[in-house]
């Protein structure tokens, strides 16, 4: 699935992941492919990604909003 994490100032991240786990404002939860529609809000904490080639990466945010859909995500982030 296809992931941007954009932030007001840059676009952190834009590529192809396996997975990725978010900080929700609700509780933690992951994202993988062919994973049904949603918006949910972030707070602080890491967003974990898997890449394709099994790579992993962790980026820190404030804050921000998640949208997933038709295996693309895009993270609004603070």
């Amino acid at each position: 699935m296809k992931l941007e994490i954009i932030t007001p100032d840059k676009k952190l991240f834009e590529g192809s992941i396996k997975s990725a786990i978010f900080p929700g404002s609700e509780g933690s939860f992951g994202v993988y492919d062919n994973h049904a529609a949603m918006i949910a809000t972030l707070k602080e904490g890491k967003v974990q990604l898997i890449e394709d080639n099994n790579n992993k990466i962790e980026f820190a945010v404030k804050g921000g909003v998640v949208e997933v859909n038709k295996n693309k995500v895009i993270v609004l982030a603070e």
